[in-house]
């Protein structure tokens, strides 16, 4: 007979903001990586990764990030340059930038331009005035949509993609836009303290249609 499973119980409202952050960190995973580069109001650029992140909605097609509060400025570096430019360029991480990836994280001061000191070589974009990062596999210009603010310390940002760009190499069949996720190589956040993954094993389950059959 199957042992039933015993359960924490955590009642948000009575716990602390750091610990609802390590719960969230350590059991919404993976999490995908929004690789931001962004220019502020003099021109130079920034870069840096945000886990909290996902893709919300595909017509329009938005995404959404949610920036924390920083303890050592006003706000987010990255947060201050999209509300200034309304705009941005969110690129996923493979592999082989891991280590650069981890170096724009660093809380530089304000008015570094990380993607300098990761040796990141980078390359225009297509509409909006922000470079995209030229190693990776899959970058998207992004427009300000809306920012919301939901009380404490966070802001959640919403951008409109306006152009994709993805490694040609990673298409099995580009005119059907099938494309080979291990091709990319992306990792996802594990976590919330220097976990990260692969997408290596993946599995394939067949959606089902109804009615179902056994």
């Amino acid at each position: 007979m199957h042992t039933p499973d015993t359960f924490s119980h955590f009642d948000v409202a009575a716990t602390s903001n750091a610990d609802v952050y390590k719960l969230l960190a350590s059991t919404i995973m993976p999490r995908p990586i929004a690789w931001v580069v962004s220019r502020d109001t003099a021109g130079v650029v920034n870069a840096a990764p945000f886990s909290f992140f996902n893709v919300v909605s595909s017509d329009p097609p938005i995404v959404a990030i949610s920036f924390a509060g920083s303890s050592d400025r006003d706000g987010k570096d990255t947060l201050a340059n999209i509300r200034a430019r309304g705009e941005f360029v969110i690129n996923m991480v493979p592999e082989e930038l891991a280590e650069a990836m981890n170096i724009t994280a660093t809380n530089a001061p304000r008015g570094v331009d990380e993607t300098q000191l990761a040796g990141l070589e980078l390359t225009p974009s297509a509409i909006v005035d922000i470079p995209r990062i030229a190693g990776s596999p899959v970058a998207f210009e992004c427009k300000l949509f809306q920012t919301i603010e939901p009380g404490g310390s966070s802001t959640i940002c919403l951008g409109r993609i306006v152009y994709i760009h993805v490694r040609t190499s990673a298409f099995d069949n580009l005119e059907r836009l099938h494309i080979n996720s291990s091709q990319l190589r992306l990792i996802g956040r594990m976590g919330g303290a220097g976990g990260y993954t692969t997408t290596h094993g993946l599995f394939e389950i067949e959606r089902k249609s109804w009615p179902l059959k056994p």
